[in-house]
């Protein structure tokens, strides 16, 4: 004769039971995460360029023989030429400048001229700036003698933050090649996107949830990041080509800003000024001017035919996932920010928008 348990206690190993599964299944996913967080920055900026790129996948396909793979290799292949030029530029541009500064400091040929009595009478700081540039003037190597350890911690670290930039650049490339490879596989990936997305949420709003999310990325990367390089190509061959020093780094400026949607003139009205400074105007000045100076207005112009392809996000939200971004994961936290807050901004306001299942419509409702 068997026995039963009583209600209680069933209850009670019932609970235990689901709590026990629902630990392992959190050390399950916890494990997993740890082995994955080292790749996870480099696989979301891999599937943001994918979904991003995918559209020109698909036109090289129609003119490759309808290969997924032969479409993506070239696709990849040729965005990683057009990515070698700029950081060409910045790598000759950086060690140019560096060579200049070491010459022209071993040769003594840098003088600096007295200053003027006028800054002594600067509310505040004009005393102590007035004496300390007059000893630069006078003893520049004794003064760079007694700031030599302030300047080796500050070279330390300019030089830390250009191994981060390009160890980012890397990055970049690498996930670039990754990036191919979910081109190649699109179809499956679109597939699977769309599974995972009706077993999130209801099947009928599962393709809405995935058009919403591509439809966002590709808005922000090509209107935000796509800009931004852009203007930094346009900024940058104009530079090289006066032969402005740092013009790699000054370019690199350009982009970060464009990423920060703060305006490029920042970095061109200076450059502009310098040049007429140095070279007085003339005919080539003058148009290097005016072109520099549209160059760095061009995205007043890209903007609305880009940006307004895909969705609307507001700037407040790109420049906070710039920001971000940029603190939280470095050079590519830049790119990845946005998007990612971007998308999360138009998911949660479709969240909103959206009445609950089986909402009945109130007086409100009806007029």
């Amino acid at each position: 004769m068997s026995r039963t348990a009583p209600p209680g206690r069933q209850l009670t190993r019932t609970l235990l039971d689901t709590l026990i599964r629902a630990g392992l299944i959190a050390a399950l996913v916890i494990a997993c995460y740890e082995v994955f967080s080292p790749f996870l920055s480099l696989m979301i900026w891999a599937l943001i360029l994918a979904v991003t790129l995918y559209p020109l996948h698909n036109l090289l396909k129609a003119r490759t023989g309808h290969s997924d793979s032969r479409a993506a290799t070239l696709l990849i292949l040729l965005a990683i030429a057009v990515l070698l030029i700029p950081i060409y530029l910045l790598g000759t541009s950086l060690t140019e400048s560096v060579q200049g500064v070491i010459a022209t400091v071993k040769e003594g040929g840098v003088h600096i001229p007295p200053p003027p009595d006028a800054v002594a009478q600067w509310p505040l700081i004009g005393k102590p700036l007035h004496g300390f540039w007059a000893q630069v003037a006078s003893d520049l190597t004794g003064v760079l003698q007694r700031l030599a350890p302030q300047l080796k911690e500050i070279t330390l670290d300019l030089l830390g933050k250009a191994a981060g930039i390009g160890i980012g650049m890397l990055v970049f490339i690498a996930a670039l090649m990754i990036a191919g490879i979910i081109m190649a596989f699109g179809e499956t990936g679109h597939q699977s996107a769309r599974r995972i997305a009706a077993r999130v949420i209801e099947a009928e709003r599962g393709d809405q949830l995935v058009e919403l999310c591509t439809a966002t990325i590709r808005a922000v990367a090509q209107g935000v990041i796509g800009i931004a390089f852009i203007q930094m190509l346009l900024i940058g061959a104009g530079f090289v080509f006066m032969g402005i020093p740092g013009a790699g780094l000054l370019a690199l400026a350009v982009l970060l800003l464009g990423i920060m949607q703060l305006p490029a003139t920042l970095i061109t009205l200076p450059v502009i000024a310098f040049v007429f400074f140095t070279e007085g105007a003339s005919l080539a000045t003058i148009i290097f001017s005016i072109y520099v100076f549209v160059a760095g207005l061009a995205d007043n112009v890209l903007k609305p035919l880009l940006l307004g392809r895909g969705v609307d996000v507001p700037m407040p939200v790109v420049l906070i996932g710039a920001l971000g971004g940029m603190v939280t994961g470095g050079i590519i936290g830049l790119f990845i920010g946005p998007v990612l807050l971007a998308v999360g901004y138009k998911l949660f306001w479709e969240w909103v928008e959206t009445p609950p299942t089986g909402h009945l419509p109130g007086p409100q409702d009806g007029e």
